[in-house]
């Protein structure tokens, strides 16, 4: 999972957005201030141009292994199509039967409702956190089409108040979310699975400020007033 926000990307001009929700992949390219290379790596297979390269990778062998052939390959683009197709409607993507095949729609639902539970759970902590009053706030869970793979996600909270925007998620904010969103019960890869079956990518939640108790914003207030003293 990486939390997308000013502090956490390189690249914020792709952040900048004009309509809600802000949608990531096959859009923007993303660069991670932080990540080890199993992060840099997926981000990389997310390249479309990179993975038509590879999988055309066998014709440049065959053409090298024989020069005989070097010619006939260079002259079928619709062999080249066809293995490019095979790869990303195939190999990287279900097909509509493995897809129904994933899970019942019962077991979807049930780990989307505690997606949204959780979601919005997160978005009245960070409210009552950073003293947000008015507004609604949207916890924008985005991830790859791409199956068969790990899965990755992006997490980002939007708001349209006063126009729409990334909201900006200091370390406390990114420490709500990554402590309730995933876990053991329901992982990235679960979404991944309902995602699939379902062939929704973006789930977008939505919290109005003002549904924010005002013992949730107590606590809040308290838990700052501690670390500050620490």
């Amino acid at each position: 999972m990486l939390i997308i926000t000013p502090d956490t990307v390189a690249n914020r001009a792709a952040l900048d957005t004009a309509s809600l929700p802000k949608k990531f992949f096959g859009r923007v390219l993303v660069l991670p201030r932080r990540g080890g290379a199993g992060l840099w790596l997926r981000l990389i297979v997310e390249m479309q141009l990179l993975r038509y390269l590879v999988a055309l990778l066998p014709f440049v062998f065959v053409a090298f292994a024989n020069r005989d052939l070097a010619g006939p390959i260079s002259q079928a683009p619709l062999a080249m199509l066809l293995v490019i197709a095979f790869v990303e409607m195939r190999v990287l993507r279900h097909t509509p039967d493995g897809r129904a095949a994933l899970m019942v729609p019962d077991d979807a639902a049930r780990l989307l409702d505690a997606l949204a539970f959780r979601s919005r759970a997160a978005l009245r902590r960070i409210a009552a956190r950073r003293g947000i009053e008015s507004g609604e706030l949207r916890m924008v869970i985005e991830q790859s089409e791409l199956a068969r793979i790990a899965p990755l996600t992006f997490v980002s909270v939007q708001s349209a108040d006063p126009k729409p925007h990334i909201v900006p998620l200091d370390a406390g904010d990114r420490a709500i979310i990554a402590d309730t969103l995933f876990d053991t019960e329901l992982t990235e890869r679960d979404l991944m699975r309902a995602n699939q079956h379902q062939e929704v990518f973006v789930r977008d939640i939505a919290q109005e400020a003002r549904a924010v108790s005002a013992h949730a914003r107590l606590a809040a207030a308290l838990d700052k007033r501690q670390a500050s003293g620490a």
